[in-house]
């Protein structure tokens, strides 16, 4: 049974959303009354005036002037404007920063984007464009001596390394890998660079493609991803020698020098499968003298991200531990760089971290992590002392990087209402200066605000977190419709960052439009530890739902949202609790299902993360098709009452696209009001900024129509 009924339309207290038809300009006239003429006017000014119409439309595809843009408030096309800021990079001695910033290109037929990096002094007197052209540069990184700077980019058909001088000049290609670069790093002395490259295709698999004869043998043939070493410094004949280091049936996932040069430590997994990344994971040792791999950790477990110590004694890593652990869990561990039985160092607050490097002294292992709504770097003492928070403030803190002495931090920080920035502070003494302003000249309008809520669960087991972004000109008093939004995962978070950027779901923009939008924290979510990650194991749709529907029932008893105007939409497994809700439930006027997956089953056995389902359900379908069923929406299907939207990639392989067309296929049989929007050559989540600013729109006009409301003018 449905678990309560919605209110009729005529209840007291519901606010009558008028339509917006008399304030909307009309932009072009009816094409039967007004038909285009077959040629040029012949009266004198035809074409000054055919000039100035053109004119008009160039201009109408130019950024808004900042007061215009204020005038209109939050758009797509603002949210758009507001780049991502990552990857630092301080220089040894702390002087100098080097940050990425990644703009969307969408002129013309073109919807893409492109990266480059920055660079900038310590004290804030520099801020420019180091990097220019219409191919990306990212992952900068300072040579060891801080003369040069070296970074990846396609500039010549594949990801290569190329190096700068830092005070100027011109890059120089580094490698030449086919088909192209992974990842690198410096070596101590700056003498050589280690990078990880992806096996190219045999001669004979090569001949096969041309051939038209290239059958696919789905899970064998694996091409692995390995380490390699290139001098920086050319040989007399204008080469520079490429060693391999590793090769063989495993697949190299990072890496980490040892201080004297002489080896690299790195974890590998049998193969590139992600699902597999989840079930296996050692450490070994590769010696760069006759490249003699030496196995360091290797157990039941899943062992990853090795970090040699500044004094080379020591390797820090994560792991699950004595056993594999599909929903997710990432301790951190120490072992002697010798061999021996690894140790494992206190608790961090979410155990799911992920490791930086070092302090200088070796006297603690660095990492990040989620903490509630939070985004914070830590340091773990070596001697088995609680982890100590290095950074602070209510906000997310990204892309960190230290100096080579350990006493400067670079990093990007935001918060709800202000965009990432690049920051410098000492690690001892927390003080952050911002050192970038990339959105000075990009309008902010008037923005909804953003609170901190917290409820209790149903059950009484939790204390749930959820940020309520109000409508922009919120009036107290007034109730307005309000968006449930539920995030990926599970074991995501809704953090406090930046609510105007391009993402998926664009806060602002529907803030502007009048709607109030609550995204919560359910248990299973990361940043509130193993329990509270693990609480919804073979639980899905059911403790998790009451979470999020005691957080909508906290947003009405505020007096803030409307009881007949709630909405419902996610992403993922944001997806799959929109699917599940509209089936436990008719409180919603309206939801939009993205990438979600309502049958369990199907997706166990197509994803390509089977693990981790299986993990979450407690084990395979086939020993347990109750547990598989009692949490699939499509085994409920006929509960379904709720108007909903399906919104799913064409090349989806997490969620395969099947999962969406289940969902529509049922809803329209059924006779439930639905549509479908495929996102064209677009895998888990739209990759073309073009796709991407189409989604806020669509789902607002989904939920605009089954609200009765009309539509300001957005373009």
């Amino acid at each position: 049974m449905l678990e309560r009924m919605r209110r009729p339309p005529d209840a007291p207290g519901v606010e009558r959303h008028h339509t917006m038809e008399d304030s909307m300009s009309t932009c072009f006239p009816s094409s039967s009354a007004h038909a285009a003429p077959t040629r040029p006017p012949a009266f004198p000014g035809a074409r000054f005036l055919a000039r100035l119409l053109a004119a008009a439309w160039v201009a109408a595809l130019l950024p808004l002037s900042a007061s215009a843009q204020e005038a209109q408030g939050w758009t797509p096309e603002l949210s758009m404007r507001y780049h991502a800021v990552q990857g630092t990079a301080v220089s040894p001695d702390g002087s100098q920063l080097a940050w990425v910033v990644r703009a969307p290109v969408m002129e013309e037929e073109k919807s893409e984007y492109l990266s480059h990096i920055w660079i900038g002094n310590a004290d804030g007197s520099r801020a420019t464009q180091f990097t220019r052209g219409e191919h990306s540069a990212t992952s900068p990184a300072f040579s060891p001596d801080g003369g040069h700077l070296a970074f990846t980019s396609s500039r010549s058909g594949s990801n290569q390394v190329w190096v700068i001088p830092v005070d100027g000049g011109e890059a120089e290609q580094l490698t030449e890998a086919d088909p192209g670069v992974g990842s690198f790093a410096w070596s101590p002395d700056g003498s050589r660079v280690a990078y990880t490259m992806t096996d190219p295709p045999s001669e004979e698999q090569k001949a096969a493609e041309r051939e038209k004869r290239d059958v696919i043998v789905v899970d064998q043939d694996f091409r692995n991803t390995h380490l390699y070493l290139v001098p920086v410094a050319a040989n007399g004949e204008g080469e520079r020698p490429v060693t391999r280091l590793t090769s063989g049936d495993f697949h190299v996932t990072s890496f980490s020098w040892a201080p004297d040069g002489t080896r690299i430590v790195f974890a590998h997994a049998p193969d590139p499968r992600i699902n597999t990344g989840r079930l296996a994971g050692d450490i070994s040792w590769v010696e760069l003298a006759g490249q003699v791999v030496t196995p360091l950790v290797a157990g039941a477990g899943v062992e990853t991200s090795p970090h040699v110590s500044p004094d080379g004694r020591y390797v820090a890593y994560v792991s699950t531990g004595d056993q594999i652990e599909p929903v997710g869990l990432g301790d951190i561990y120490l072992v002697e760089a010798g061999g021996g039985t690894p140790r494992k160092l206190a608790d961090t607050p979410d155990r799911s971290a992920n490791i930086l490097g070092w302090t200088a002294d070796g006297s603690s292992v660095l990492f990040t992590e989620s903490v509630r709504t939070e985004r914070h770097v830590f340091a773990l003492p070596t001697t088995g002392g609680a982890p100590r928070a290095l950074t602070s403030g209510a906000g997310v803190v990204g892309s960190p990087s230290f100096s080579l002495d350990g006493r400067h931090m670079a990093f990007t920080f935001q918060t709800p209402d202000v965009p990432a920035d690049v920051h410098l502070s000492e690690v001892g003494r927390f003080a952050p200066r911002q050192l970038s302003d990339i959105h000075a000249g990009v309008p902010r309008p008037a923005m909804g605000r953003t609170e901190l809520l917290t409820w209790r669960s149903a059950d009484g087991r939790f204390e749930i977190d959820g940020l309520l972004t109000y409508p922009v000109d919120y009036e107290p008093g007034r109730r307005y419709p309000l968006v449930l939004n539920v995030h990926g995962g599970p074991a995501g978070v809704f953090s406090q960052g930046f609510t105007g950027g391009p993402d998926i779901y664009k806060t602002q923009v529907f803030a502007q439009q009048g709607y109030a939008m609550l995204r919560p924290n359910p248990r299973g979510s990361t940043g509130y530890g193993k329990d509270f990650r693990y609480a919804n194991i073979k639980d899905w749709g059911f403790g998790d739902y009451e979470d999020l529907m005691a957080g909508v029932d906290h947003v009405l008893e505020m007096g803030v949202a409307h009881p007949d105007s709630l909405l419902l939409m996610g992403w993922s497994y944001g997806g799959y609790m929109t699917s599940f809700a509209v089936t436990r439930t008719d409180r919603f006027a309206a939801a939009s299902m993205g990438a979600g997956l309502p049958n369990l089953i199907s997706m166990t056995t197509t994803t390509d993360i089977g693990d981790y389902l299986v993990g979450h359900m407690g084990g395979e379908f086939w020993d347990d098709y109750e547990t598989y069923e009692r949490h699939s929406a499509m085994y409920r299907i006929a509960n379904v009452t709720t108007p909903t939207q399906v919104i799913h990639g064409e090349r989806d392989l997490r969620v395969p696209f099947t999962q969406g067309q289940e969902f529509y296929t049922a809803l329209q049989r059924r006779g439930i009001p639905t549509e479908m929007l495929v996102l064209p050559r677009t895998p888990h989540g739209p990759q073309e900024p073009k796709l991407l600013m189409e989604v806020t729109p669509r789902i607002l006009k989904w939920f605009d129509g089954h609200l009765g409301r009309g539509r300001p003018a957005t373009q």
